[in-house]
């Protein structure tokens, strides 16, 4: 799914308007309707007050066809006008007219009114500024929202919390929703943690904007969904065997981390490759040979660190490295060393990516095409700090356009920024999934697809779409409290049923 800036939103509704054709306030009716079709379903009881405040905008106007709707749908709804401004929008305008004849109650608010006293437990619908706001809000307002943030009621905004931004850091006051209903598509902003807080659990749905705008309107940002995911699984052939999906070697461990190589080789396997090789210290020989048997172990010559790898590395279709590798001065040259004798593309993370911060210079060795995962922390060490999400993620872009890799930036929406530019958000996972190991158990992921014959960029958008899936299936059987990166991988299984049915 495309995600558009607040400028492609509002030429997309334009276009939608002249070539369905539909008048704008049929259109602002059918995003009331598709609002109050996903309100209905998330907070059904009727018997909790329902107090939508309205701005003067098309925000408004929606939030005004919405009380009207939600009263004919027998929920007890006021709704308030707050002056911001002069003048209300033509739509906004209409609607407005419509709840003044009796739809539902109403009362208006300016810069010298009282702050309403509202029930506890009732629920505050925030159609107040939408995405057009251009400047932070400010004094009565911004008091105004703050007192709205602070009573103890359900929150919930129409489009986008108002005072928040789209497409830039905000700055001012904002709306904190408990919920967030988007139309159309989420909004860019909704994909940064530092509006978690802001838009809360949030949901989209379609409000019939033109197909072929959409399609055709170019974009560098993408949600990933089953639709986009479920056509790159591979369908096996009943005459393949283990040599069919690839022998991967995974380069990990050390003195006291041992379990990341486990992790990562079990991932490996699960995920469908016919053969796994760890390369690890002495020390792990046993460990390994014992509680993983279906991996092959080959020994470094060191008691307790990764130093270098003898192997012919032709006969693997791909290489990951890094979990638990440690960052000493010989497992520095080890890296330095096994980067000068491959070609094929790799998957880096963990101590990998640390060493790369420590050693820059390493980084012109990284074959194209490669697939780096660092969390927020570990692509601060090797880019530098960013003042906030959208900052980092241009840097996060043009980083891997700069080395020619695919940059998987960990966390809630892992975001996959390819070398061409573009920048996929994965849509599973939860946080439950914040835990130990849960990085080693991707990297056995990517590596493992990588292995198959699947493509970087599938690896990619496979790799990361099946981790939070599968950490999704085992939240519910666990929850999050509970969960630990094994069961991540032991709900592979599951995550591929689930993908493969998907309609």
């Amino acid at each position: 799914m495309k995600i558009f800036t607040v400028e492609q939103i509002r030429r997309l509704d334009e276009y939608t308007i002249q070539h369905e054709p539909i008048a704008s306030i049929d259109l602002m009716e059918r995003a009331a309707r598709a609002f109050c079709n996903w309100f209905v379903k998330q907070l059904p009881d009727r018997n909790r007050q329902v107090f939508v405040f309205c701005g003067p905008g098309n925000n408004g106007g929606d939030g005004f066809a919405i009380a009207r709707m939600l009263g004919r749908d027998f929920y007890e709804v006021k709704a308030f006008l707050l002056k911001t401004s002069g003048t209300m929008s033509r739509d906004c305008q209409e609607n407005f007219e419509k709840i003044r004849f009796g739809a539902c109650a109403f009362e208006e608010i300016n810069a010298s009114s009282s702050f309403p006293d509202l029930p506890p437990g009732s629920i505050v619908i925030d159609a107040i500024f939408g995405s057009g706001l251009s400047r932070p809000v400010e004094r009565y307002w911004a008091d105004f929202i703050k007192h709205l943030n602070q009573l103890p009621v359900k929150r919930v905004s129409v489009d986008i919390p108002s005072g928040m931004f789209a497409d830039k850091p905000t700055t001012g006051t904002s709306f904190c929703a408990h919920f967030t209903f988007s139309f159309e598509m989420p909004k860019l902003g909704f994909l940064f943690s530092e509006n978690f807080s802001r838009v809360g659990s949030w949901s989209y749905g379609s409000i019939g904007l033109d197909r072929n705008f959409i399609q055709n309107e170019p974009t560098p940002w993408h949600l990933l969904d089953k639709k986009m995911v479920k056509p790159i699984i591979h369908q096996r052939k009943s005459h393949d065997h283990k040599g069919t999906f690839g022998h991967a070697l995974l380069v990990a461990g050390s003195y006291g981390k041992i379990g990341a190589a486990i992790l990562a080789a079990r991932a490996c396997l699960r995920s469908g490759a016919g053969l796994v090789t760890v390369h690890a210290p002495k020390c792990a020989y046993e460990i390994l040979q014992i509680a993983f048997p279906e991996a092959m172990v080959s020994v470094d010559e060191h008691q307790f660190a990764v130093t270098e790898v003898h192997e012919d590395l032709s006969k693997y279709k791909a290489i990951g490295i890094g979990c638990g590798l440690g960052t000493n001065e010989l497992t520095a040259h080890g890296l330095a060393d096994f980067l000068e004798k491959t070609t094929i593309p790799i998957v880096l993370d963990a101590d990998g990516l640390n060493l790369l911060a420590g050693h820059p210079d390493l980084f012109r060795l990284i074959p194209k095409n490669s697939i780096l995962t660092p969390h927020p922390k570990e692509f601060e060490r090797m880019f530098g700090q960013s003042s906030d999400d959208f900052s980092r993620n241009e840097l996060q872009r043009l980083k891997a356009q700069e080395l020619g890799i695919y940059l998987l930036m960990k966390g809630a929406n892992t975001a996959v920024a390819c070398p061409d530019g573009t920048c996929f958000f994965n849509s599973t996972g939860n946080p439950g999934m914040a835990t130990g190991g849960s990085g080693d158990v991707l990297t056995g992921i990517l590596t493992g697809l990588l292995a198959q014959g699947y493509t970087p960029l599938e690896t990619c958008l496979l790799g990361v779409y099946l981790h939070g899936l599968a950490g999704d299936l085992a939240m519910k059987d666990l929850q999050q409290e509970a969960l630990l990166a094994s069961d991540i991988t032991d709900h592979f299984g599951k995550a591929f049923i689930q993908l493969k049915t998907a309609a």
